[in-house]
């Protein structure tokens, strides 16, 4: 397995929310990728004495662990564990009940010479290239369905955060893993595989710079670091002619590509 991880964060005023990580196991027969956008809370209280980087850090740690370790595993159910697993981790300091308290966006795919399983969890997405070249993006549009006019509301949003009817992402309740996108492909129909956070699928679903296929020939031929200053390019352009798409110049925008060892 080839891989390659590349993230920036949106400010350096701020701390990247992102985490991703690839690992390949020491039989060299499979891999996995772990890819999280930690979710920014408005100000004020969101229940939590920790940072959302201390979430998702933990978050991605517990996932990447065990999907490497526990191949019996679904990926449905090693979400539930680490999110499980991660709660348990601030339980007696945070009130985890709390509509706001950390939470992250959630890819995880994982391959053996079988099949490539993946789940998507909210707005990051997961690219799978076929040996044809076709590109296929597994999404969760849940939060595309939500009118911009409610997403302009903090109360009105987080009305629907967690909630049938609106979005889900990984906080602090393993049930939501039952919510995830997910799915199994024969190993041989898949020849590699991108995830990418929010700030970096914007050169396809905000910028239209080009499609998913095309997007997925930058990363091959440029790798996730060359998507990402494409990416910023365009959000600097955008906001010199004065663009009103997005409520901040630029986001945290992370990209992890991997290309799968033939089989």
């Amino acid at each position: 397995m080839r891989s390659d991880v590349a993230t920036l964060p949106g400010s350096p005023e701020r701390p990247n929310e992102d985490w991703a990580a690839a690992a390949l196991p020491a039989s060299g027969a499979g891999g996995t990728v772990v890819l999280l956008d930690g979710v920014t809370p408005p100000a004020g209280d969101d229940g939590c004495v920790h940072t959302v980087p201390w979430f998702t850090a933990r978050l991605g740690g517990a996932l990447t662990e065990l999907s490497a370790s526990r191949p019996d595993m679904p990926l449905p159910e090693i979400l539930s564990a680490a999110i499980r697993r991660t709660a348990e981790a601030h339980r007696d300091t945070c009130d985890l009940s709390h509509v706001r308290t950390p939470q992250a966006t959630v890819v995880l795919a994982r391959w053996d010479e079988t099949s490539v399983e993946h789940l998507v969890l909210s707005d990051s997405a997961l690219l799978l290239e076929a040996p044809d070249g076709s590109v296929r993006a597994v999404l969760d549009d849940r939060l595309d369905r939500v009118p911009d006019e409610i997403l302009r509301s903090l109360e009105a949003t987080d009305r629907l955060r967690n909630r049938e009817g609106g979005f889900f992402t990984a906080a602090a309740d393993p049930s939501v893993a039952a919510r995830a996108v997910t799915g199994t492909t024969p190993r041989t129909e898949v020849r590699a595989l991108a995830a990418l956070t929010d700030g970096a699928s914007r050169w396809v679903d905000l910028f239209g710079a080009g499609d998913w296929a095309e997007c997925f020939g930058v990363l091959r031929t440029e790798g996730p670091s060359g998507l990402l200053r494409r990416v910023r390019v365009l959000e600097t352009a955008d906001a010199e002619a004065g663009g009103v798409r997005r409520w901040k110049t630029h986001d945290d925008a992370t990209a992890a590509y991997a290309e799968l060892r033939d089989v």
